[in-house]
């Protein structure tokens, strides 16, 4: 399935894991049989383990295929970002890796875990208030008035092929899946997942998580166009998006079969769990999807093979004491 009139095709996924082949991680799928059990009667769930990416998330993955894709001259220019963390990160390290100066826009109340590993990476971090401005209209100007080449966080072909690439190698790795999930912020990493999982297998049902408060993509999917809302308040930070991308939203609106919604307080219980008996480091967005499974948001998964995204690890020192105590 070459997804005729959208904006990105399986080919462009595979363009994309060439491109990363040797440079990105092949991250690990890893398994539990307790976590199984709490899905449901010989239920398999297949975590795709992005906490293991460069950087620490997926991120990378979209960032360095957008940055590696451009003319020596156009990254000499040097590049420009906007992002809570882990874009930030991902593109500061590609930045890094390919010779390219770059400046990073990032919200003043950013995780500082992400902030101070944008800046190791050697990135110059500009900080901006999210309560007072709009970050897509910002990095516009900023590139303009710089004459930077902005990379966008999702909204752009390149960004969306390589976040599939997550996507593509889960499914090389496991095969057959009934059902696969995906933490849905801007929408560059389901745009991609979605578009590897229904090109290889076309049965599978592919579904969006957000959280409560953040669920711009449930209104504008109910809609049928994009919704705005207003600046979100969850402990999952990296899908505190307002609205989905423009390309994106073509492109899941196409291949999605559904987006639920989880509480903060399910994310926490999967983070707990994650942590305490996968030995497992996420941060909030990266559990997402697995909350969704284990708080039942598809319903009957007994005897289905699940995939899920996890989507990164950079989780706050503050927030992850928080989740663990209760405190």
């Amino acid at each position: 399935m070459e997804n005729a009139g959208l904006p990105i095709g399986l080919d462009d996924v595979r363009a994309a894991a060439e491109r990363l082949r040797g440079v990105a991680n092949r991250t690990p799928v890893m398994t539990s049989r307790t976590f199984d059990a709490l899905a449901g009667d010989g239920t398999r769930v297949f975590f795709k383990c992005e906490n293991y990416q460069r950087v620490g998330a997926f991120k990378f993955r979209g960032a360095y295929n957008h940055i590696a894709s451009l003319a020596p001259e156009e990254r000499a220019r040097g590049i420009v970002a906007t992002s809570s963390g882990n874009h930030a990160q991902g593109v500061a390290l590609a930045c890094r890796l390919l010779g390219a100066p770059a400046t990073i826009l990032m919200p003043s109340d950013a995780p500082a875990t992400k902030l101070a590993a944008t800046r190791g990476y050697g990135a110059t971090v500009v900080l901006y208030d999210r309560e007072k401005t709009y970050p897509e209209t910002f990095v516009q100007e900023y590139a303009t008035t710089h004459d930077l080449h902005w990379v966008p966080a999702y909204d752009d072909p390149l960004i969306m092929a390589g976040q599939g690439t997550a996507a593509l190698e889960l499914v090389e790795e496991v095969g057959a899946l009934d059902f696969f999930l995906a933490p849905m912020g801007g929408g560059g990493l389901m745009s991609g997942c979605a578009t590897a999982v229904k090109g290889l297998l076309p049965g599978t049902k592919v579904f969006g998580v957000e959280t409560e408060g953040a669920d711009d993509w449930v209104r504008s999917l109910a809609r049928g166009e994009r919704v705005m809302i207003d600046p979100p308040a969850t402990i999952a930070d990296g899908i505190r998006t307002r609205q989905p991308g423009v390309r994106p939203f073509a492109q899941c609106r196409a291949l999605l079969d559904g987006v639920v919604v989880v509480s903060d307080e399910e994310v926490r219980e999967a983070m707990r769990f994650m942590v305490t008996r996968m030995k497992m480091l996420v941060e909030p967005t990266g559990a997402v999807a697995a909350a969704a499974v284990m708080a039942g948001k598809l319903g009957d998964l007994a005897g289905k093979r699940v995939g899920v995204i996890v989507s990164g690890g950079n989780v706050d020192p503050d927030v992850l004491c928080e989740v663990l105590t209760g405190a």
